[in-house]
């Protein structure tokens, strides 16, 4: 346990400092739990008890005697032989009254009673009395499980009257208690099958009769009760109010009722009061356990409270408290969540050193968050180790795998993936299939698009506004507008509402044919349905006004957009910023730099690149050198294009020193040259005279395949002549 929790803290070490001491409450004010802990609560129950009724049947005749004596007899001498059979006789005249008379000569041969009262119920439907009576004698036989049966058998009759069924069955075992088993088991057997049966109001009732006989339900069918209460403020409520009046009279609460109380706050979402509740144990003299800490950290980290849960398992290190299944899978859902893929497959690891093996949950939870992250290589082997360990992937399982192929375009894994999962008998759903559907119109395969969408159709499954969707935006991106038109009216009669995605697909399509007037138009009519245009639409709108030289209409759009109150993205500025270069209004791009450093917006890579992409097209390496300091003191990283037009730039202007440090320095962080960046710096040593590294340059071109500029051939011609 110490090892996974330095561990685990170490991958965090801003938090790895803290200390929580043990008992200190969290930093919160739960008013629900307080409300209550606040209050003193008296139970309605008187606290003076009475005796147990005497039992007294019906006295019999001196015919009904001999009668029960004669059946006793012949079932006692007879024991080995069918009841059916040595009781024919008396089959006629057998009355209820009987069973009870005969059940007082064999109460203490438990096994000649339950097949007398079987052969009894074959001709005579028992009385509540007579039920009770076994229900009795079952428990002072420890054979609680016939005594449920029994009970249970009685409310699965159809059509009864509950609440006097419940009077008169209650009555009956108070009233034969004494004489018939005097075990206060018996309550408890009863108490809990209320519970199951989803009678919880009769099952208080029951308590508050039965405790004016002293007897007092033991705490395991109390814990039950709590468990079976709504996950509900109503229910909640009254599980507080039962688990603060209940120790005034006897019940002693344990770990699993803290347990079950905890719980029920987490899927309240009152995370705080069930941290209260977990510091309120101690104090009370209950231990918490794995489970109380496990609850909590999954409370916490279905809320996005990283802090909290590092805390808690501190706290549980302390304690020497080892983290189960749902402890990891708990921190590696948050982790996923929070986009620390690395982390949580650390976690992995660290679970699996431990000796706790990781269960279907776990993997599944691993490999979607891997998916979503893009590291679909991880995932993969990933999926391959859960198999493994002879854990089968579900349908859930090959949908993550499948999305994240078709995220990144993989269409090839992704259809591999997906004839497997059929394979195994695993039948796609829509999720899959709506999956697949728009990774084909990512790649532009549009005929494989709607073959699936044919074969959704056909096996039942219904294609739903995201399938719609996905078709639209591969149509306008491959130029078929009408036909994307008419798909989308096609999904308005079958009841669907387009949503902001199609309505921003069906705009960035008209855009891309150069239709902005068109694009303009739907954006209007968006308004008119009632969907408010999103950052995404003016960002697609700007980009569209932007290549089009439209610079006053694309800072018309900005203006609206922040009028509306909607907050640029990165994307936006760096729209802008393009504009603005290919342009030529150079002035405008370092304004709109300074702004967004100014209001704290940091720019990215893409930012800087249009921007030192100009300054080296009108050969001002000055001004080009002065922005790539500035980013990178901003702490802007530089990027592949980065350096290709850093290359290019100084190759141009015959800066062959700078051109090469920087080709060295790229080299070394992963990053290649590009055909034009390559030509760029051979035509540069030939300018220069530098005829060996010009040759080397060009060997390597041509070794990697690359396509040689015909004007590069010419040169080395040249000097060859």
């Amino acid at each position: 346990m110490k090892r996974f929790a330095v561990s685990f803290l170490g991958h965090f070490p801003q938090l790895s400092s803290y200390h929580h001491h043990l008992g200190s409450p969290p930093n919160c004010s739960p008013m629900f739990l307080n409300r209550f802990l606040s209050q003193t609560l008296l139970c309605s129950s008187s606290t003076d008890t009475r005796p147990f009724p005497d039992y007294s049947p019906k006295k019999p005749t001196i015919r009904d005697l001999e009668f029960a004596h004669q059946i006793t007899s012949t079932i006692k001498l007879r024991r080995f032989e069918p009841l059916p059979r040595i009781l024919k006789s008396y089959e006629s005249k057998f009355q209820s009254n009987h069973l009870i008379w005969v059940l007082m000569k064999i109460k203490n041969d438990y096994g000649l009673v339950l097949d007398f009262f079987e052969w009894a119920c074959l001709h005579r439907d028992p009385t509540l009395e007579v039920r009770s009576i076994v229900v009795q004698i079952a428990v002072a036989s420890k054979d609680l499980k016939m005594a449920r049966w029994l009970i249970l058998d009685f409310w699965r009759k159809p059509n009864l009257d509950v609440s006097l069924s419940f009077t008169h069955f209650v009555e009956q075992l108070v009233y034969t208690y004494k004489d018939w088993g005097s075990d206060p088991n018996v309550f408890d057997v009863f108490f809990q099958v209320l519970v199951e049966v989803e009678m919880l109001d009769e099952a208080m009732k029951f308590f508050d009769k039965i405790l004016n006989y002293g007897v007092v339900i033991s705490v395991d069918s109390w814990n039950l009760y709590l468990s079976r209460l709504p996950d509900s403020l109503h229910g909640c409520w009254k599980a507080m109010k039962v688990f603060i009046e209940l120790p005034q009279v006897g019940v002693c609460w344990n770990t699993a009722s803290y347990n079950i109380l905890i719980h029920l706050f987490c899927q309240l979402g009152k995370i705080k009061d069930a941290h209260l509740l977990l510091l309120q144990m101690e104090f009370r003299g209950c231990i918490p356990d794995v489970v109380s800490y496990s609850t909590i950290i999954n409370g916490y980290c279905h809320i996005g409270e990283l802090q909290k849960v590092l805390r808690l398992i501190r706290e549980m290190q302390i304690k020497q408290l080892n983290p189960n299944p749902c402890t990891y899978n708990s921190i590696i859902h948050l982790l996923c969540k929070m986009g620390k893929v690395v982390e949580a497959e650390k976690i992995l690891r660290e679970m699996i050193n431990e000796g706790i093996y990781p269960d279907f949950v776990v993997f599944s939870t691993l490999i979607d968050g891997l998916c979503k992250h893009g590291n679909l290589s991880a995932a993969y082997m990933l999926f391959h180790e859960m198999q493994r360990w002879r854990i089968m992937p579900d349908l859930l399982t090959y949908t993550s795998l499948i999305c994240g192929f078709c995220q990144i375009g993989n269409m090839i894994e992704a259809d591999k993936i997906f004839h497997e999962m059929c394979g195994r008998g695993l039948e796609p759903d829509e999720v899959t299939c709506t999956a697949l559907i728009d990774g084909y119109c990512k790649v532009g395969k549009m005929k494989d698009a709607f073959l699936l969408h044919n074969q959704m159709v056909q096996v039942g499954l219904v294609p739903n506004v995201v399938t719609y969707t996905a078709l639209a935006d591969g149509l306008c991106k491959s130029g078929e507008l009408d036909t994307a038109n008419e798909l989308l009216h096609e999904m308005c009669g079958k009841g669907l509402q387009l949503n902001i995605i199609t309505y921003n697909a069906m705009v960035n399509g008209l855009c891309k044919a150069g239709n902005i007037v068109e694009a303009t138009k739907l954006m209007e009519d968006m308004e008119v349905v009632g969907l408010n245009p999103d950052t995404f639409t003016y960002t697609t709108l700007m980009d569209a006004y932007c290549k089009a030289g439209d610079m006053s209409k694309a800072q018309e759009l900005l203006q609206r957009m922040l009028d509306r109150g909607l907050q640029p993205t990165i994307v936006t500025f760096n729209v802008l910023m393009n504009g603005f270069c290919m342009s030529g209004m150079l002035e405008e791009s370092e304004r709109l730099l300074k702004w967004m450093l100014d209001k704290g917006i940091m720019p990215n890579a893409i930012t800087y690149n249009s921007l030192m992409k100009q300054y080296c097209i009108r050969n001002n390496m000055c001004a080009t050198t002065a922005v790539y300091k500035g980013m990178c003191a901003q702490g802007v990283l530089p990027d592949s294009n980065t350096y290709n037009i850093l290359i290019k730039g100084h190759s141009k202007a015959r800066n062959m020193k700078e051109a090469c440090f920087l080709h060295k320095e790229m080299v070394g962080k992963g990053f290649s040259l590009t055909p034009s960046s390559y030509n760029a710096m051979i035509k540069g040593y030939l300018k220069r005279k530098k005829f060996l590294e010009a040759s080397e340059l060009f060997d390597e071109m041509r070794g990697r395949g690359l396509i040689v500029d015909k004007e590069i051939y010419d040169l080395f011609l040249d000097i060859k002549l």
